[in-house]
């Protein structure tokens, strides 16, 4: 039987895991091969699983099967901006992945950048700015970059140079994230190589599996290129110097501890290779990472000795840790 109160074991028991999935966001299809994908590894594991595609009715699907923890495979909004968790927080159920507060300032880029740049995490400048000042000048000296503050997978990412299509200044009518979004966040472009780190938890605390170097032919590491097979190139462990693979494994670990991320997470890096160890800068930490068998996780994962398989049970176990732990200092039986 699915315990909502706190009650799901913490030992190598077989679990009953809703797998949450799909939903509405711009990232629905994604997310439904990271759900599925889970579930099949779960199932291997020897673990009961009902796969659950979100919809306004998520919550009564979930009451109905009483899962011992759910499995959040949700990408973009409300899976990943904290509004899933609230409400599997009000529900007294366990699940992967970060929390409500972490998860409304992970999802939020400026947000994150404001929260990690104290704590030596370097990010490109830049400012938010309204689609309708874009359509009268330049907000940044071009190369620049503009992005939704709040989407994943580079969703709505456009890259505005003095060759693009898009007019000078911006055209109303050109293709691009100023059709669908009020207000975008411009930064300036940062030449050079995307590199990637993943942060797991586990038994002995958070550690980092590794760099990946993401290798495109043309362009930058859109949407379609993440999830396209054969349009990125994946190098991993990244050929890089090692400073700068200790680097991005620091930066990621200390974004992992400072916003509170649970499970796992990966952040993301451009490196202008030109400039050494100065030329390193975030761009965004991600709480809820794909896990699609294109996805950079469980390919750092393998690299790191563990199985898809493994990686996924690793999580839910790290799931349940934490909501036993949460639930002991709500009675006073942890810290006192």
């Amino acid at each position: 039987m699915g315990n909502q109160t706190g009650g799901a074991p913490v030992s190598d028991a077989p679990l009953h895991i809703a797998v949450l999935m799909g939903g509405w966001a711009n990232e629905r299809e994604v997310s439904l091969m990271s759900g599925n994908g889970v579930a099949d590894a779960l199932e291997s594991k020897g673990h009961r699983t009902t796969r659950i595609d979100m919809g306004r009715d998520v919550a009564a699907k979930i009451s109905e099967a009483q899962p011992d923890v759910v499995f959040n495979a949700l990408h973009g909004v409300p899976g990943e901006d904290g509004s899933v968790q609230g409400m599997l927080d009000l529900m007294g159920i366990a699940y992967t992945h970060s929390g409500v507060a972490t998860s409304v300032i992970a999802i939020d880029k400026q947000l994150t950048k404001l929260v990690l740049q104290p704590h030596g995490i370097p990010f490109p400048g830049g400012r938010i700015v309204s689609s309708e000042e874009i359509f009268e000048r330049d907000p940044l000296a071009r190369p620049y970059v503009l992005k939704p503050v709040n989407e994943g997978s580079s969703v709505g990412v456009a890259i505005v140079t003095d060759e693009s299509n898009y007019g000078n200044p911006i055209g109303r009518d050109a293709a691009g994230p100023w059709q669908d979004f009020a207000e975008l966040l411009a930064e300036p472009f940062i030449r050079g190589r995307e590199l990637t780190t993943a942060v797991i938890d586990g038994p002995d605390g958070a550690r980092a599996l590794g760099v990946t170097e993401l290798v495109i032919e043309h362009g930058f590491y859109d949407y379609e290129h993440k999830y396209t097979e054969g349009r990125t190139q994946h190098v991993c462990p990244a050929q890089i110097p090692p400073e700068i693979a200790a680097l991005c494994e620091q930066y990621a670990l200390k974004a992992h501890e400072v916003l509170g991320c649970k499970g796992t997470s990966r952040t993301d890096f451009r490196w202008d290779d030109e400039q050494g160890e100065d030329g390193l800068f975030v761009l965004e930490t991600n709480t809820q990472p794909g896990m699609t068998p294109l996805s950079l996780v469980p390919e750092q994962a393998r690299h790191a000795g563990i199985t898809y398989p493994d990686l996924c049970d690793m999580i839910v176990r790290e799931a349940i840790r934490v909501h036993a732990a949460k639930g002991a200092k709500a009675t006073g039986g942890a810290d006192g």
